[in-house]
C-alpha cells in the first residue's frame, strides 16, 4: 500500500481509505463481521478509516470504535458532522453550538480521546464560515481533533473559506472529500484544481458510482429496483430513464476495457481515481469481506496513458453522467427565488403597452 501526505498536515495516509458508511443498519448490521473487515483492512496496509456521525445514526462510529481497540495509535481516524442527528432543532449544521456537542458525541461513540480528521460533511449557508472555522480551530487547540476539512463543497465555497481564514487569521480547511468516479468527473473542472492550488488533501468517495461500476448492473440485464442501493434511490438505476441508459452504455465499454487490460471493472474504477494528481486517497466502502479484499487486491494496478486516454473517450474529462451527490444540492439551485428575478424586473427593457 502506498502512503501520501494529507494536505500538508504531515500525516501520512494510505492511498486507499476504508469508508464505513455500509457498516450498520443501512448496510451490514453484523458488528462482529464489520469489525473483522476493519481489522483485515488494517492488516492489508490501510491506515486511514473514514466514518460520519450520521452513518446509521451513529452506529457506524460505534462499530469503528470497537474494532480499533488496541490499534488506535496506528490509525488515522476521520469522521464528519453536519446532518441531522435525532429529533429537535439545532442538532445539525455547522454552527458552533452543534459542532461542540457533536464532536463530544462522536468521541464517545468512537471510544477515543481525539479525532485525526474532523470534516464538515456539507456546506451550511445559514452559518458564517468564520463561525465554523473558529470553533474547529478551538477544537484543535483543545486537543479533541488534530486537523479538519470539509466534504462535497463547491469550488466557490472552498475559495471563500480560505479567504475568510486568511483575513481572520483562522486555521483553514486542510482537506476536501468530494464524490469522484469515471462516471462523475465534474470536479475535474474546478474543485480538484482549487484543492491543488490551496495544498488541500483530497479523499474522494463513491469510486464505484453508487454501484454502477461494480459490474452488477448491465445494459441488457435485469435491474431489481426493490433491493440494495437501487431500492434506496430507484431513479438512479431505473433503466427506462435515458440518463441511466447512458451510464449503462458507458459501463459496457468500460467492462470491455477492463477485460482487455486484465482487471475487474471495480479495480479499473478505483485505480482511475487514485491516478489523478490532486487525489490523496480514495475511499472504498465495502459491505463484505469479499468486497474489501477484492478492492485492496487491485491496489497495485497502474493505468498507463493509453488506458486513461481510452477512459477519456468513454467519459470526457469534467463530465458528469449523473448527479453524484443525492444528499444535498446548493440553495442557489433549489431556491427558486435565487434563480428568478421578481416578475416586474425580468424584462430587459421598460414594459410598455403593445399596440392592439
Amino acid at each position: 500500500m502506498r502512503y501520501r501526505n494529507l494536505g500538508g498536515t504531515g500525516i501520512e495516509v494510505s492511498a486507499h481509505c476504508l469508508g464505513t458508511m455500509m457498516f450498520g443498519a443501512v448496510g451490514n448490521p453484523d458488528h462482529e463481521e464489520c469489525g473483522r473487515i476493519i481489522r483485515a483492512a488494517l492488516d492489508r496496509g490501510i491506515n486511514f478509516v473514514d466514518t460520519a456521525d450520521m452513518y446509521s445514526a451513529g452506529e457506524s462510529e460505534e462499530i469503528v470504535g470497537k474494532a480499533l481497540k488496541g490499534r488506535r495509535d496506528d490509525v488515522v481516524l476521520a469522521t464528519k458532522v453536519h446532518f441531522q442527528m435525532g429529533e429537535g432543532r439545532n442538532r445539525s449544521g455547522n454552527s458552533r453550538r452543534w459542532i461542540v456537542q457533536a464532536v463530544e458525541d462522536s468521541l464517545r461513540r468512537l471510544g477515543t480521546d481525539w479525532i485525526d480528521l474532523y470534516q464538515v460533511h456539507r456546506p451550511d449557508h445559514t452559518t458564517d464560515v468564520e463561525e465554523t472555522l473558529s470553533v474547529l480551530g478551538d477544537l484543535v487547540r483543545a486537543g479533541k481533533i488534530r486537523s479538519f476539512g470539509c466534504s462535497t463543497f463547491l469550488a466557490g465555497d472552498l475559495v471563500e473559506a480560505h479567504h475568510v481564514a486568511e483575513r481572520r487569521a483562522l486555521p483553514r480547511f486542510r482537506t476536501e472529500q468530494p464524490p469522484y468516479s469515471i462516471l462523475a468527473r465534474g470536479i475535474e473542472t474546478d474543485v480538484l484544481p482549487v484543492a491543488r492550488r490551496y495544498g488541500m488533501g483530497v479523499l474522494t468517495w463513491s469510486p464505484l458510482a453508487s454501484g454502477f461500476l461494480s459490474g452488477k448492473y448491465r445494459l441488457d440485464g435485469p435491474i431489481d429496483l426493490t433491493t440494495g442501493r437501487a431500492a434506496l434511490t430507484p431513479a438512479r438505476f431505473d433503466p427506462t430513464i435515458p440518463g441511466n441508459v447512458a451510464k449503462l452504455e458507458a459501463v459496457e465499454r468500460l467492462i470491455e476495457l477492463a477485460q482487455e487490460i486484465g482487471c475487474t471493472l471495480p479495480e479499473l474504477a478505483v485505480a482511475f481515481t487514485v491516478a489523478h494528481p490532486a487525489v490523496t486517497s480514495v475511499i472504498i466502502g465495502p459491505r463484505t469481506m469479499e468486497q474489501m479484499e477484492s478492492l485492496v487486491d487491485g491496489a497495485g494496478l497502474v493505468l498507463d496513458d493509453g488506458v486513461l486516454d481510452r477512459i477519456d473517450e468513454i467519459v470526457p474529462p469534467g463530465v458528469n453522467l449523473y448527479q453524484p451527490d443525492g444528499a444535498w444540492r446548493p440553495p442557489t439551485l433549489t431556491d427558486v427565488a435565487q434563480r428568478r428575478r421578481p416578475l416586474d424586473e425580468r424584462a430587459a427593457g421598460q414594459v410598455s403597452e403593445r399596440a392592439t
